[in-house]
């Protein structure tokens, strides 16, 4: 065991006998309990990796994991160990299991955008399709799975809108098994449902899972949380590590409860708390305690550290939010300059995305690099959208959302009224799209031509589908074939753009030989790549790693797990943070976690800003400070600005010298 952990974490780690919940605080370090303690089963216990299950939240996450177990353990030690996301484990799980599932080979995962599209699709045929918005009832429809919630349960509900959703809910779920597809909620309502109501699979798996490892316990919903108590049985082999202080994530049906939930699940329960800090100074940490003291709801803890004590923290107070985002601006570049500090050691935090404009502003003025969470993925460029609609269509013809994308990509003269005859038929025959391009019947609905172009297609699909030979290679065959490099050219008004946006596909087919050559077994099916490329999609956006050297713009939620040698926390106003739309007790305990969350991102210095009048709605509004500041102690805030030391006037005037100064610098 490394004996560089402190008693409560190598307590964490030696405790194998019964289920563990581990109350971690911020920057106490419980990932590296985690793997230390995959080594101890490993090493001390006699489990066999194969046997040992860690989840949790992200790619990176699960990635940092193997890395700390490769440094820790040699390849034949930790061999069939799985470390995945929650998403992950469910993928593999169905695709040991899909016979029992209903599902068919080569079943597809769609991705947000196939699932919107399919849902569009059954709006426009519906009468429902004035009344109900497609991203709300995605939304909706995502809760519910995640609440494991049926539609005929559904479907007597008093309020009519909710019977209108729930019949759309029926018919989507119709629409996937017909498209032999999955959205990535099923990926772990569909394997909860089957461990609930197969007692052999139930017994296989919980065979098969002899100690599970849960990362960030209170981000888990409902459907995540009976996943975790199906596999572990009544044994309870498990560790649950995480923080109530930091579960920012109810709006999208994460369930803090389920940290009581496993007491009463579990009643021989026994729990840690890891309150030692790695990461921050004391002064940033009593700030915290004392603002989540506040906060009722959670589990008692008090981060410290042995880091130092620290400095209090500026609490700068603009005249309006141009001068804060020139202020947070020039008060990062004199830093920079004056210590050499690194722009990646910055960090803006916001509570909304909005608030961003005006400092990437002021950035941009003074030649500061930044990045801004939230800018676009890699898998949601058209060009890579359109690769993975194809790698789809090639194993499972039934997936409706990637037919309408390929279908005229590149342009294939088949119209809008070609496509409408085609759903007609499709609907009549309860079957999919390229089901009903195939069909005796659709001759009948189309004139000569339209048939002609339509069966040219499905034509070719089909040829390329059942080529013999290396199935890589055939994906490559298929972008040579339909000229997508000079698609993108027509695409394009210059010819170094569609030049990009070829590489990017290039890129795409490299990293899907890479994922095939990196497979246990040394190569990968079409359709398990398909299902592995899409799920990657999916989590991409929450794993995009930031490497760059440049300040990080990003809002709080989006902070979560990362930290920052110097952190500004902007708007920190009534009605911005916390947010005017989360004034009840329970969304207002949360907004006080987002804050908390915020403030344990830094690691040496913390500012937070605010401005004395904001313009809202085209009008000038006074602004009142967050009651938030209200809960630390005065001892640790240093307040400047306006109405503090010095008036408007003067404020903006030594505002406008201190930039004059560093441009100075700069010029210098």
């Amino acid at each position: 065991m490394n004996a560089d952990l402190n008693a409560p974490q190598r307590a964490a780690v030696r405790h194998t006998q019964g289920p563990l919940l581990v109350l971690a605080g911020a920057g106490s370090g419980k990932t590296r309990v985690i793997t230390e303690k995959i080594v101890h089963l490993i090493e001390r216990s006699g489990v066999a990796a194969r046997n040992i299950y860690a989840v949790t939240f992200t790619n990176k996450a699960a990635r940092e994991m193997n890395t700390r177990i490769a440094n820790r353990l040699p390849a034949e030690r930790r061999r069939g160990l799985n470390i995945s996301t929650f998403h992950t484990l469910g993928l593999n799980l169905i695709r040991k299991e899909y016979a029992a599932l209903g599902l068919r080979p080569g079943f597809t995962v769609m991705d947000a955008d196939d699932s919107l599209t399919l849902i569009k699709n059954l709006l426009l045929q519906s009468e429902f399709k004035d009344v109900l918005e497609p991203k709300a009832l995605q939304w909706q429809i995502s809760l519910w799975k995640n609440e494991l919630l049926r539609p005929e349960a559904l479907a007597t509900h008093a309020d009519e809108e909710i019977r209108a959703q729930a019949a759309l809910f029926a018919q989507y779920q119709q629409q996937l098994a017909a498209c032999n597809a999955l959205d990535f909620d099923d990926l772990i309502g569909r394997p909860v449902a089957l461990l609930q109501n197969d007692a052999a699979v139930r017994e296989r798996w919980q065979a098969r899972v002899r100690y599970l490892l849960v990362d960030e316990y209170q981000d888990t919903n409902t459907t995540q949380y009976e996943l975790v108590r199906l596999l572990v049985g009544k044994l309870g082999a498990f560790t649950a590590v995480g923080d109530d202080h930091q579960s920012i994530y109810a709006w999208r049906g994460a369930r803090p409860e389920n940290l009581q939930r496993l007491a009463s699940d579990f009643p021989n329960l026994s729990q840690i708390k890891l309150e030692q800090n790695y990461r921050s100074v004391n002064s940033i940490l009593d700030a915290a305690n004392h603002l989540i003291a506040k906060d009722t709801t959670t589990h008692a803890k008090r981060l410290w550290s042995a880091v130092g004590p620290g400095e209090p923290h500026r609490v700068i107070v603009c005249a309006h939010a141009e001068e804060e985002a020139e202020r947070i601006a020039t008060e990062i570049l004199h830093h920079h300059f004056r210590h050499q500090t690194d722009y990646r050691h910055f960090a803006v935090l916001f509570r909304g995305n909005h608030q961003a404009r005006l400092v990437e502003q002021a950035l941009r003025k003074l030649n500061i690099p930044y990045t801004l969470t939230g800018g676009q993925s890699f898998f949601d460029r058209a060009e890579i959208k359109d690769a993975m609609a194809y790698l789809k269509l090639l194993v499972n013809p039934q997936d409706d959302a990637a037919f309408l994308r390929v279908i005229n990509t590149p342009r294939r003269e088949i119209g809008s009224a070609t496509l409408e005859k085609l759903g007609q038929q499709a609907q009549e025959w309860r079957s999919s799209l390229f089901a009903a391009a195939t069909s005796v019947g659709i001759a009948s609905r189309l004139d000569a031509r339209a048939h002609e172009r339509l069966t040219r297609f499905t034509d070719w699909l089909n040829d390329i589908r059942q080529r013999p030979g290396d199935a890589l290679a055939t994906v490559r065959q298929l972008f040579t074939e339909i000229d997508y490099a000079g698609y993108l050219r027509t695409q394009e008004t210059s010819l170094k753009a569609a030049e990009r946006r070829w590489q990017n596909v290039e890129e795409w087919l490299e990293w899907l030989e890479k994922i095939s050559r990196e497979h246990e077994d040394g190569s990968m099916d079409l359709p398990a790549l398909a299902q592995r490329m899409t799920l990657l999609g999916i989590l991409d956006q929450q794993t995009r790693e930031q490497d760059s050297n440049a300040v990080a713009l990003l809002t709080l939620h989006a902070a979560k797990g990362l930290e920052f040698n110097h952190v500004y926390l902007a708007g920190m106003e009534e009605d911005t943070l916390p947010h005017r739309d989360c004034q009840d007790e329970e969304r207002l305990a949360e907004e006080r976690r987002l804050c908390f969350v915020g403030i344990t991102r830094a690691r040496l210095s913390l500012t937070f800003t605010l401005c004395k009048r904001r313009r809202r709605y085209g009008e000038w509004r006074d602004i009142t400070p967050s009651r938030f500041l209200d809960d630390i102690p005065e001892s640790l805030l240093h307040w400047q600005g306006v109405g503090i030391t010095q008036t408007q006037a003067a404020s903006e005037t030594q505002a406008k010298a201190h930039l004059a100064g560093i441009l100075a610098m700069l010029k210098s």
